[in-house]
């Protein structure tokens, strides 16, 4: 009787330790595909930027230093391999292309483009997608780290080879600031 308690014990331990360790590389592998959905579109946003450039490259003669800013944080971008690196030159990239389409407004001819107005309103799609991603990608990664460091799948972690996934956080504080809106009509305020 008491061997069959034993057998019981340990076969319920088996597949205790057999399903932590099984639910341990899902969520590994969820985290990694969150990533890759973020590198896909991430791609997309980094091949319309030199369509964008060429399409105003002509009109903004005087604006080279823009341009050749919107291209080198593209080529960072690009090259950036962990997730905060990503992250910054992401960040310095969003704030490269903010310039660029703020610059744009200055230029009649530029505004009324179809071809940037087409392209602004993909890189804006674009930019709806990656934010989507990120957050999936914050939402599994934080799962799988919160498994991981939770008592009692912490003690099949290390067979996993688990470890902490990064978090995709904003580093930049101009990033991070709230927009100023202004909407007043250039009067004085009405009480």
């Amino acid at each position: 009787m008491e061997l069959i308690i034993l057998l019981v014990v340990v076969a319920v331990l088996v597949f205790w330790m057999i399903g932590a360790y099984n639910g341990l590389i899902t969520l590994k592998n969820q985290v990694l595909n969150a990533w890759k959905q973020i590198d896909v579109q991430l791609k997309r946003r980094h091949d319309l930027i030199p369509n964008l450039v060429n399409t105003v490259k002509g009109a903004m003669e005087f604006e080279r230093g823009t341009l050749e800013a919107v291209i080198s944080a593209r080529n960072k971008a690009v090259a950036a391999t962990s997730v905060k690196e990503t992250a910054r030159a992401e960040g310095e990239l969003t704030q490269a292309l903010g310039r660029l389409f703020a610059l744009t407004e200055a230029y009649p001819e530029l505004k009324t483009n179809a071809n940037i107005l087409s392209l602004q309103e993909e890189l804006t799609s674009t930019e709806n997608k990656v934010g989507f991603a990120r957050q999936h990608y914050n939402d599994v990664a934080t799962t799988y780290n919160t498994k991981q460091s939770t008592f009692p799948t912490m003690l099949v972690a290390g067979i996993a080879k688990a470890s902490p996934a990064e978090l995709w956080e904003i580093e930049d504080a101009a990033e991070r600031a709230v927009p100023n809106v202004n909407l007043s009509l250039g009067g004085t305020p009405r009480p």
